[in-house]
């Protein structure tokens, strides 16, 4: 997707100003900002960015939760990979953050991150016009970050490792761990301008329908994706609650279709204003990392 890359880019612009200076212990900022800036795709930010200009949003709105949602997600990839959970030595081609800083320090960092969340958060609440909104869009993006969300969806990830292949556990996981967070960042941009029930409910079956595929695709790339172009470890998901496994891989291929097809025919509502989420769909769909 030509335009992906520079969005990416633009968003770094924009989280640099939420970041604060750094101060002592140092090694805590490099830790952060190491992770924060490993060459993400920064999927999330950018979709609640342009959920906000499909809504005719407020930028002053949208941009302090596009910066959260960054800050929750980098948190979680710290975590994710440490040894206690799925034990990555690299991640997007580069060490992972415990193998570059220690154990304890990857652990505070990701601590830090999910505050500093919280804290761009409500910082950006005073400087908004419809305080009533973005509350709602905050407490959306809490809610999916939190126990009934993309932790609950880690901790049947990693209770139900090794455990015989089950459809509804895989799904529950997939909906919770990676959904949850993709979903929030569409329905946060979109509450910050005005779209109608109907165009609401269209955009939100949209969110749904990408944040499971995107996991999907992810489990498929685990089976069959090149360990040199993805920049991490193939097969970690052999023992885990994956698609492929519950599912097979024609089945999850064909899962992958259904769902591109039918989030791109929840875009019609839209018309072209759509495009860029229909492309985006596209590209995620035959993503090769």
């Amino acid at each position: 997707m030509n335009n992906l890359d520079q969005l990416a880019c633009e968003f770094d612009v924009i989280l640099k100003k939420y970041l604060p200076s750094k101060k002592s212990p140092e090694i805590i900022y490099e830790s952060v900002f190491y992770s924060l800036f490993a060459g993400g795709k920064r999927i999330r930010p950018i979709l609640l960015l342009q959920s906000c200009s499909l809504a005719c949003g407020d930028l002053n709105f949208a941009q302090p939760l596009a910066a959260a949602i960054e800050m929750i997600h980098t948190y979680s990839l710290i975590h994710d990979d440490l040894p206690c959970m799925d034990n990555d030595d690299y991640r997007r081609g580069k060490l992972t953050n415990h193998k570059m800083f220690s154990y304890p320090v990857a652990v505070l960092a990701g601590d830090a991150l999910l505050n500093m969340a919280y804290e761009t958060i409500m910082n950006g609440y005073f400087g908004v016009k419809d305080k009533d909104s973005y509350m709602k869009a905050a407490f959306i993006i809490a809610k999916a970050a939190g126990i009934d969300g993309m932790i609950a969806g880690q901790t049947a990830d990693i209770t139900l490792e090794g455990a015989e292949p089950d459809k509804k556990a895989v799904d529950f996981i997939h909906k919770h761990k990676t959904s949850a967070l993709i979903e929030a960042s569409i329905h946060a941009g979109m509450l910050s301008g005005k779209l109608d029930d109907e165009q609401q409910l269209h955009l939100l079956e949209y969110a749904s329908c990408i944040g499971m595929m995107f996991q999907i695709v992810d489990d498929i790339l685990d089976v069959v994706g090149d360990e040199g172009v993805m920049g991490k470890d193939t097969g970690k998901d052999d023992n885990k609650m994956s698609y492929p496994r519950a599912y097979g891989l024609d089945e999850s291929y064909a899962k992958v279709e259904y769902l591109k097809n039918k989030s791109i025919e929840s875009l019609k509502i839209f018309g072209s204003k759509a495009d860029f989420f229909k492309n985006l769909t596209l590209f995620l769909s035959e993503r090769n990392k």
